[in-house]
């Protein structure tokens, strides 16, 4: 492991960004019908907090084939919250402008995390 690796999965740039969108879900959400609070608003926000979840336990493992799982299962709740974004613009529960940030937000993060699993296969 080189000397610049990160102390911690705070130091992982995928990681701040992740908890950055997770915050945002979190509140566009809030604005969605009460009737979708256990639906899919649930969905979503639990798909999101998924990802910053996933990269930093992935980051407290011992190993980096560990830590590839992890990755590995942040870039599958990327795909969940892209199918769920995409049903909540087709209800209209999201503006086309927002959901096409979120989507630029989503693809950005989906290549940072190749990139990470792309380091950790080196490492192994």
């Amino acid at each position: 492991m080189s000397t610049d690796a990160p102390r911690s999965h705070r130091d992982l740039k995928v990681w701040q960004i992740s908890l950055d969108l997770t915050e945002t879900l979190y509140r566009v959400t809030a604005d969605w019908p009460k009737h979708e609070q256990f639906g899919l608003i649930s969905q979503v926000r639990r798909a999101a907090v998924s990802v910053p979840a996933n990269i930093a336990e992935g980051a407290g493992r011992r190993t980096a084939g560990e830590f590839m799982h992890f990755v590995g299962v942040a870039r599958g709740s990327l795909a969940e919250l892209e199918t769920l974004l995409a049903v909540a613009r087709r209800l209209d529960y999201i503006e086309e402008p927002v959901f096409r940030s979120l989507s630029e937000d989503l693809f950005e993060l989906g290549r940072m995390t190749t990139g990470l699993l792309r380091t950790l296969e080196e490492r192994r």
